[in-house]
């Protein structure tokens, strides 16, 4: 990953943990999937340099990973928004892999598409605030025994969800 590398290591912090409670959800591997694989890219390149190979391998998980959410989507459930966030980290490991090496000035241009990263960012922070703001509506109404009726995830996949959106928004800036 670009930039400071202390956000770097947070990053990879919030990514592992997120990831690794999502794990704990099944109903939530794709959120663990993503949580790792962000965690992987959020290492500084100063002490992993996933170069050549690591950014290919990457893009290719990714890539299955948005192709099979691609093929669920006439399901209910949130899988466009997996397929974006896949294909988000395809655009990721692509723009890494093609990163300046360390000492050729990196950091001076940003890697990416700046329109690209924009709209990725808008959807992302987008998704954390509505996501956000359904989860604490959520909480205010829910009964001591659980969520009300008729709501669809419970209180932590969402909460799941909108950390690794809120990671995934992070990562763009830091692109």
């Amino acid at each position: 990953m670009h930039g400071p590398p202390l956000v770097g290591w947070l990053l990879v912090v919030l990514s592992a943990a997120t990831g690794l409670s999502c794990l704990l959800r099944h109903a939530a591997r794709d959120e663990a999937l993503m949580g790792a694989g962000m965690a992987v890219m959020a290492v500084p390149m100063s002490v992993l340099d996933p170069r050549p190979w690591g950014s290919f391998l990457l893009a290719l998980v990714f890539a299955a990973a948005a192709v099979r959410a691609l093929l669920l989507a006439r399901r209910p459930g949130h899988h466009l928004h997996h397929a974006l966030g896949a294909a988000a980290m395809v655009y990721m490991a692509a723009a890494m892999g093609t990163a300046a090496p360390a000492g050729a000035h990196a950091g001076h241009a940003p890697a990416g598409t700046p329109l690209l990263t924009g709209a990725l960012l808008v959807y992302f922070a987008g998704y954390v605030l509505a996501a956000g703001a359904r989860l604490v509506t959520v909480a205010a109404v829910a009964p001591a025994g659980g969520p009300p009726a008729g709501v669809p995830i419970a209180p932590e996949l969402a909460a799941c969800r909108v950390s690794m959106a809120l990671g995934m928004f992070a990562m763009l800036l830091a692109l």
